[in-house]
């Protein structure tokens, strides 16, 4: 078969841009791998299920409607993509991506987001699943039963066993009662705070329990989660009256859900919400979790680590520079090794950082944009290939690449 990886032309392709201080080179290789989605598309996301198979989805935009498509990487190459399902009321935004997830044997979940109301963030989460490797979909049904329009969104699901833990967002009590006010979502106090949920759904995805995780949350960054040893863990922007917008952890411990923990105290005082979610990433009893941050301006991009499932974390390690924008990734290639993506102006960059400290030089794999329109790049691994989509901004299409021996 012909192998459709297509070396990157561009003059760091061979050799990573050094850090003062680093003492040699890289020996990876970068490649592009052609898209399938060239076409105008946008809100890329990667996933990697437990059989190592890899899914790229997005969302295509056709005349009125919005297509949310996937496909499968295979010897190098994209499978030619299919439709998960359509609509022209959905709510399509740069920060708040569809996802579509794999699980045991032939079953898939995917969501998107539908208007519910005339509402700027009134919408809500619809959940799909298939039974036989994403050739056909159920129909949608919605994933809370709050009857509000209010903002649903910034979903999490990962498969657990034979079921889906679902994480995300919801704003039933950032309205009141006759849904004609709508929290500010810049922030601001209305009827009341974002809170963060969470339920269980069997792989046809039926309600199995839901619970109330946090009150208080910040209103539009992205939720992210791990399955660990021991069980599931949420990680997310937090938010206290002081509107003090930190990194917290809820684990799975026992039979219950513990009280969110403050990873490291930022103390990022900021009065409306950055959208500028974190990334974890598990393997055995290791975690590793990326965030953007800019206490009193000053932007940074940390990684820290936890050998315990997230009971405790190391201090963290600064990565990158002020230039930080955010749009975190993070892998783990083994229990000591992470890989972190982030944006830094215009460019997608990783790096290598072991628990010590120890930093390879910095990989640009792309150029991008600062813009909104450029989103959040997506990165995932298999083996040794890390796999990156981004969105072109100016050509409104999404582009992947695979890095190698990094």
């Amino acid at each position: 078969m012909k192998n459709h990886w297509l070396p990157i032309v561009f003059s760091f392709a061979l050799f990573a841009c050094q850090h003062a201080g680093d003492e040699k080179k890289a020996s990876f290789r970068l490649d592009t791998i052609t898209s399938p989605a060239d076409t105008v598309s946008g809100e890329p996301y990667l996933f990697t299920n437990s059989r190592k198979e890899v899914y790229l989805s997005w969302v295509q935009t056709k005349h009125d409607s919005a297509y949310l498509k996937f496909t499968k990487l295979d010897q190098g190459r994209w499978s030619i993509p299919q439709t998960v399902a359509k609509g022209n009321n959905w709510f399509i935004n740069w920060a708040d991506y569809p996802m579509v997830t794999s699980g045991s044997k032939q079953h898939m979940m995917a969501h998107f987001l539908e208007k519910s109301g005339s509402g700027t963030y009134a919408y809500d989460i619809k959940i799909t699943h298939s039974t036989n490797g994403g050739a056909s979909w159920s129909a949608p049904l919605t994933l809370h039963d709050d009857g509000k329009q209010a903002e649903h969104g910034f979903v999490t699901t990962l498969p657990y066993q034979n079921n889906y833990f679902v994480f995300w967002l919801d704003g039933r009590n950032t309205v009141l009662a006759d849904t004609s006010s709508q929290h500010d979502h810049s922030g601001g106090h209305g009827a009341g705070a974002m809170t963060l949920r969470a339920a269980l759904l069997d792989s046809i995805g039926t309600k199995i329990e839901e619970w109330l995780l946090d009150d208080r949350v910040c209103d539009c960054c992205q939720t992210t989660a791990a399955i660990t040893e021991n069980g599931p863990v949420v990680i997310y922007r937090d938010r206290s009256e002081r509107e003090i917008r930190d990194m917290s952890i809820i684990r799975w411990e026992d039979t219950t859900w513990t009280q969110p923990k403050t990873i490291y105290a930022d103390n990022w005082k900021i009065a409306g919400c950055p959208v500028n979610g974190p990334r974890v990433a598990s393997l055995n009893k290791t975690l590793a979790v990326a965030w953007f941050s800019a206490p009193e301006g000053k932007a940074q991009v940390k990684l820290a680590f936890s050998e315990d499932e997230g009971i405790s974390f190391h201090k963290p390690i600064r990565i990158g520079t002020d230039k930080a924008i955010g749009r975190v990734g993070v892998i783990l290639i083994n229990e000591q090794d992470a890989v972190v993506s982030w944006m830094e102006g215009n460019n997608i960059n990783a790096v290598k950082v072991n628990q010590s400290g120890t930093k390879s030089p910095t990989v640009t794999i792309a150029s991008s944009s600062e813009a909104r329109a450029s989103g959040f790049p997506q990165m995932t691994h298999r083996d040794n290939e890390i796999i990156f989509a981004w969105t072109d901004h100016e050509k409104k299409n999404i582009k992947t690449a695979v890095l190698t021996n990094f």
